[in-house]
């Protein structure tokens, strides 16, 4: 198999429609609800056993990213609430660490993130850009649904190569079980772990939130913990979703359920009711069960990230994560640390079907918004309430 670097393909509606209609979409998007179903009813703390070495093994390089954030202090930014630019040398840490210097794939023993993953040979450039996009844009400072979506399209591309994989898996037959103790484990660690560092880094260099649809959509920066989170709450007994509002409940639980250490976090950061700094999660509460919520968040993902352009032009396209016999444009940049997903570096782009001359991100791509942390760090602000969408929850 030739492995190539992923790049962005999508520039249009017309594009984006071939990929939803594409075998790469339905197997990406089973990849996920496969993962929603397999913490159905699962708290935190009832990880199933026994747990899969890879499991382990991702879980400490998840703690080696970690720890370049607290070799990266963030620089003395006082005066802007936008993102700190220590990001940037974070970021670069990061990509020396995963593709090595100049995007060429570092030695085993040079000590890369991934030496341990034991990747096919050829593969890690390409699996690496998935891992090194999970963590924001480089140029922008910010983050969004769309690099939340490159974490997702990392473990896809494990679990393409059978990396992922069941405990004591010795033989090639499919076991339901094992697979399912294996992808609850894979939330409930790996991706967990990923939650707390994405939070890590808004928390320490004041990430924005990508564009402007995130702060008037489910959350500034996330989407999936709520997914997830409502899969693993469908089954109690006595939380319902109206029990976000009580602040006792949720402290008490958001140790068990990321639905709740969303909420949770979200309360740290955003002074007034989810009324008004969540209005969309503030509406979705009045949902009678977490099943129905759970159900909604599964179309509303379809709907609100993988059905719109201005996420889904920064997708990245390689050999695993592939479009066979579409017709969509290839003449795109591989997506390094200094492009991708990074428009602004080009003196004119095409952007969801139009152009910018000089390299200016227009106000029709989404504006540029402070993050909500930087203002709980600096002086207190008003909260805006927009006008929200409908949403699949009745």
């Amino acid at each position: 198999m030739a492995f190539e670097i992923p790049i962005t393909r999508i520039r249009t509606q017309a594009d984006l429609d071939v990929f939803t209609k594409s075998s790469t979409y339905e197997s990406l998007f089973a990849f996920i609800t496969s993962l929603n179903q397999a913490v159905h009813g699962v708290p935190n703390s009832k990880v199933p056993s026994p747990a899969p070495v890879i499991v382990s093994k991702l879980d400490r390089m998840l703690d080696q990213i970690s720890h370049l954030i607290d070799v990266t202090p963030a620089v003395d930014n006082a005066k802007s609430r936008f993102g700190n630019p220590a990001f940037q040398q974070f970021f670069d840490l990061l990509e020396s660490r995963l593709l090595g210097p100049a995007n060429q794939v570092q030695d085993q023993d040079q000590g890369s993130l991934l030496q341990d993953l034991n990747l096919p040979d050829g593969s890690q450039p390409e699996i690496a850009t998935y891992l090194l996009n999970s963590f924001g844009n480089r140029t922008r400072i910010d983050y969004g649904s769309g690099h939340e979506l490159n974490f997702v399209c990392f473990l896809y591309c494990l679990s393409r190569f059978s990396i992922l994989r069941p405990a004591n898996d010795d033989d090639d037959d499919d076991d339901p079980v094992a697979d399912s103790v294996l992808l609850a484990n894979v939330v409930l660690i790996v991706f967990n772990k990923y939650m707390a560092i994405m939070r890590k880094l808004q928390t320490a260099y004041w990430l924005e939130p990508a564009g402007s649809h995130g702060v008037w959509g489910l959350d500034d920066y996330h989407f999936l913990p709520f997914m997830f989170g409502s899969s693993q709450l469908a089954t109690h007994k006595h939380l319902r979703p109206r029990s976000i509002h009580d602040s006792d409940i949720v402290d008490m639980y958001a140790s068990e359920y990321m639905y709740l250490t969303a909420i949770q976090f979200i309360n740290s950061v955003k002074t007034a009711s989810l009324r008004w700094s969540s209005p969309m999660l503030d509406d979705i509460s009045g949902v009678k069960t977490w099943q129905k919520v759970n159900e909604g968040m599964i179309k509303m993902y379809k709907a609100e990230v993988l059905a719109k352009v201005p996420i889904m032009q920064h997708f990245l396209f390689g050999s695993i994560l592939a479009i066979v016999g579409g017709n969509l444009p290839s003449e795109t940049e591989p997506a390094s640390a200094s492009t991708a997903d990074d428009d602004t570096n080009q003196a004119a782009f095409i952007h969801a079907g139009h152009v910018h001359a000089d390299g200016v991100w227009g106000d029709c791509c989404g504006i540029k918004v402070p993050s909500a942390i930087a203002a709980s760090k600096t002086t207190a602000t008003g909260t805006l309430r927009s006008v929200n969408p409908l949403i699949p929850f009745d």
